[in-house]
């Protein structure tokens, strides 16, 4: 594509994207001068011009890197064969998903129900966990669960909550982190409660919890009686170093939300999984949920196949060892950017943040990174924070790449 014609390209569909779609994200990409996305392979994604960009954001889908050749293949086989179900029939796609997904579960997840995104398997954890006479959900400060309207109201950040309010009634939040808040919290009120988690607050800045918080979390549902679920939407399927974030503590949920891994970054797709005590409700009624589109052909084949390649690359082991060795050169190569800028770099695996002294500084630090050709991701709950979730097949000159350019971005902003 000549430079004229991929000109004319961004012009249209900036335009559409401000009449048709959103005005105010065109505005940004207009001022900031964002390219196109137009195709993807392995770590990189090229630009209308073709240009190549190291993709280290992706809020955290990527970790198999751009169109992995096997959950693409059987995509397409897919594809060819039965795209959509008619839902009348027996699903043997789903079924094999499902088979595939718990075999990798904490020991006790027995059923797995697939949906569309993240948020959707929020809303499917609630509904059960109402169902299995939970007439409280309590939350983390701090968290990020998904913006419909269910999901929205365990989701600790003002920001998203201001003027929904009485809509988003009847969740309570503790401090993350904190066990004595959470026993307190349980113990203020005898109606069954649901403690909904996030092993790692992604959104909520690289939130890390002091070790044996979960541990002692699991403890004190069962004390007092509660359901523990964990949304494992962001930290799961080896995006931390392990198939699951509350695997660090050895802990089994009762409810656990999984997505953006699962994807293999081909098909969108997410889950709720359930002990069968849990999900009995859905076993004795078939329709107590459904989903049109959830646990279609395309979406559980990429899901079964990611699965198969996590494994078989040894990608979980590959995203700690990699995730261990980045997390002190990238901490080195910001060193330039100085204390007065950076107040701190932590993660677990692949889930990497970079706490700012202000949110000024981290725009400009992602508008910098952008410059070199490096992805990355905003946080929304914590403005300060970029974060950085690489695939798991990052390359030695991958690597030297996102260094490089993290300590060009460094420079940059010190003598801003």
């Amino acid at each position: 594509m000549s430079p004229a014609d991929s000109g004319r390209l961004r012009t249209v569909a900036l335009e559409h994207l401000r009449d048709h779609a959103n005005r105010g994200y065109a505005r940004i990409a207009s001022l900031l001068g964002l390219p196109m996305e137009v195709r993807s392979a392995g770590v990189l994604v090229y630009d209308e011009e073709d240009t190549p960009y190291l993709d280290c954001g992706g809020y955290g889908v990527f970790l198999l890197g751009h169109r992995h050749p096997d959950v693409v293949d059987a995509v397409a086989g897919q594809l060819g064969r039965h795209p959509l179900s008619t839902r009348a029939l027996v699903e043997p796609r789903m079924a094999s998903a499902a088979q595939a997904l718990t075999s990798v579960a904490p020991a006790g997840m027995q059923y797995a129900f697939f949906v569309n995104s993240g948020a959707e398997a929020v809303e499917l954890t609630m509904k059960l966990a109402r169902a299995n006479d939970c007439r409280r959900l309590i939350a983390a400060q701090g968290s990020f669960h998904g913006k419909t309207l269910g999901a929205l109201s365990a989701t600790g950040n003002d920001r998203y909550r201001t003027g929904l309010e009485p809509l988003l009634s009847g969740v309570e939040f503790v401090p993350f982190g904190d066990v004595e808040a959470l026993r307190a919290a349980l113990r203020s009120d005898p109606a069954r409660a649901c403690v909904l988690l996030e092993p790692v607050q992604a959104e909520g800045g690289v939130r890390i919890p002091p070790g044996g918080y979960l541990r002692q979390v699991r403890e004190l549902c069962e004390e007092f009686g509660a359901l523990l679920a964990m949304d494992e939407i962001q930290s799961g399927l080896g995006r931390l170093g392990s198939w699951w974030g509350c695997d660090e503590d050895g802990v089994r949920p009762d409810l656990m939300t999984t997505g953006k891994v699962l994807s293999g970054g081909v098909v969108p797709v997410a889950a709720t999984l359930a002990t069968a005590e849990v999900y009995e409700v859905l076993n004795q009624d078939p329709l107590f949920h459904s989903s049109t589109y959830g646990g279609n052909p395309l979406a559980t084949v990429a899901a079964a196949t990611t699965i198969d390649v996590l494994r078989r690359d040894r990608l979980i082991e590959r995203a700690g060892a990699l995730g261990s060795r980045l997390l002190p050169e990238i901490s080195g190569a910001l060193a330039a950017a100085g204390p007065r800028s950076i107040r701190g770099v932590r993660g677990r695996g692949l889930l990497i943040g970079i706490e700012f002294a202000s949110e000024a500084q981290a725009g400009l630090f992602l508008t910098h990174m952008l410059r070199e050709r490096v992805l990355t991701s905003y946080t929304l709950n914590a403005s300060r924070v970029i974060r950085l979730t690489p695939p798991a097949i990052l390359e030695p000159d991958h690597i030297s790449w996102l260094l490089r350019s993290l300590e060009r971005s460094a420079v940059a902003l010190a003598g801003a």
